[in-house]
């Protein structure tokens, strides 16, 4: 096992050895933080922050710097290139030629895997969009795990904004891969994305129980889904009927707490209902499955983490920021091959689905307007490319932002009969879709797709305007 020359653009990338290796040489590091200071020597870090950030930026910088290192960057795209209309592609070639590692942040989802792609060196995300951020959660853990010795069979509720929140969805993931339980507990709206859920489920195995909030056992505290981890570590089965009231009565281990990501907000939903849900304070916490609750958040809170919280012991959030610099001194040093990995046994198998690849690269883009592959600078270069996750429906998920959708339409290359007279596309729920070989699938968002490329619509086709 080796991590040297490796990106990290999702928790996905690491398997549950190798984050218990980081927690390893963090460990160590941590213990004798200032004695590091020839473990990167002469090495160069760029720092490619393009969104606002605090912890995340001087906790990799000063971890660069502890271990020796240097580092350069920006923090303004308007100061760089980009803003003349630079592809990131270009970007990250260049700037991989001035560095040895990039850290990028940047509101575009799967910016950090275009990055990675393209700079010819260790890439790490620090967060793109409302995609992932996964060094996030290696604190996260980190924290967990010092505090409870381990992950496996912990119950952590997730509280806030779910749908916008990545850190959230780095940490689901990554909960799942030690087999930890979950409570979902969203703001109204701002539930864990399907594509998520999806993944989660299939994936990581286990179940996902849905909860009625307005028949909640709490007013005080809504949770709308739980998800079981598998029994044993080698049975991905369903265990369906989770009793919520036996659950909670084992307590909580921890509550992780996020701030609602406004800034991400669409004009309809920045518009909308008001999102009022409970702030957690110490009132909050005063109920008998909090007792010995750890509080978390990655910080920075607004209204939703009462300062009074801040002295009770089980505040936990700013030793949680501090073990940035130790976990990402490990990563760093890891991946620029400084440092060699501790080799541990895996106690969870890790993830073996395997999805076919849809990338013909035209008539099926993605439909989620913050991802890097629909921007105008990066669609001159960047290839759509998909995972088909299911053929019944018929899903698929984008390699770069990971969102989920159906298209519309569907053809195939070995049209019947081989005659352009049957040379048909059907809707994606007609049974045709089901029966089409991989290799034959051509895709499209709408009919006039379609029809440009010389299809016609089959009779179970109805008749509606093309781009219904």
């Amino acid at each position: 096992m080796s991590l040297a020359n490796r990106s990290l653009v999702t928790i996905d990338d690491l398997s549950a050895s190798e984050i218990e290796s980081v927690f390893s040489l963090a460990r160590e590091m941590e213990g004798g933080i200032e004695k590091q200071t020839d473990v990167c020597q002469g090495m160069i870090m760029a720092s490619l922050f393009f969104e606002p950030s605090t912890r995340t930026r001087l906790s990799f910088e000063a971890a660069m710097h502890r271990l020796g290192g240097n580092v350069i960057g920006v923090s303004d795209v308007e100061s760089t290139s980009l803003a003349k209309g630079e592809s990131i592609a270009d970007m990250a070639r260049i700037v991989g030629s001035y560095a040895d590692i990039l850290v990028l942040r940047h509101p575009w989802e799967g910016a950090a895997k275009v990055v990675a792609d393209y700079a010819g060196v260790p890439v790490i995300n620090a967060g793109d969009g409302g995609h992932q951020h996964p060094t996030q959660t290696l604190l996260d853990l980190y924290t967990i795990r010092k505090e409870r010795g381990s992950l496996k069979g912990l119950t952590i509720a997730l509280w806030g904004d779910l749908k916008y929140g990545r850190t959230t969805h780095s940490l689901i993931l990554a909960l799942a891969k030690f087999g930890a339980n979950m409570l979902f507990c969203p703001s109204p709206g701002l539930e864990v994305p399907p594509n998520v859920i999806r993944k989660l489920i299939t994936e990581y195995g286990g179940e996902i129980e849905t909860h009625d909030v307005t028949k909640k056992l709490d007013e005080s505290f809504p949770i709308d889904a739980v998800y079981k981890t598998p029994e044993s570590p080698h049975q991905l089965a369903m265990m369906p009927d989770v009793n919520l009231e036996v659950e909670l009565r084992k307590g909580v281990d921890a509550l992780y707490v996020t701030r609602t990501q406004k800034e991400r907000f669409s004009d309809g939903e920045s518009k909308g209902k008001s999102r009022k849900f409970p702030v957690v304070n110490r009132k909050f916490l005063s109920g008998k499955e909090f007792r010995k609750t750890m509080v978390m958040h990655p910080l920075p809170r607004v209204d939703e983490l009462d300062y009074d919280v801040d002295s009770d012991p089980r505040g936990m959030y700013f030793k949680q920021a501090a073990h940035g610099v130790p976990i990402r001194m490990a990563l760093l040093s890891l991946l620029l091959g400084c440092k060699k990995p501790s080799t541990f046994e895996k106690d969870f198998p890790e993830p073996q689905v395997e999805y076919p690849v849809y990338n013909r690269g035209y008539a099926v883009t993605c439909p989620n307007g913050r991802c890097v592959s629909v921007q105008e600078t990066e669609t001159k270069y960047l290839v759509p490319e998909f995972l088909i996750t299911s053929r019944d429906p018929l899903t698929l998920r984008c390699v770069y932002c990971e969102h989920g959708f159906r298209p519309g339409f569907v053809a195939s290359t070995d049209w019947h009969e081989g005659t352009l007279e049957h040379k048909k596309y059907h809707r994606v729920d007609s049974h045709f879709a089901r029966t089409i070989k991989i290799e034959n699938l051509v895709l499209f968002d709408t009919e006039r797709q379609a029809q440009a490329m010389g299809f016609m619509p089959s009779h179970f086709v109805s008749e509606s305007p093309d781009d219904k």
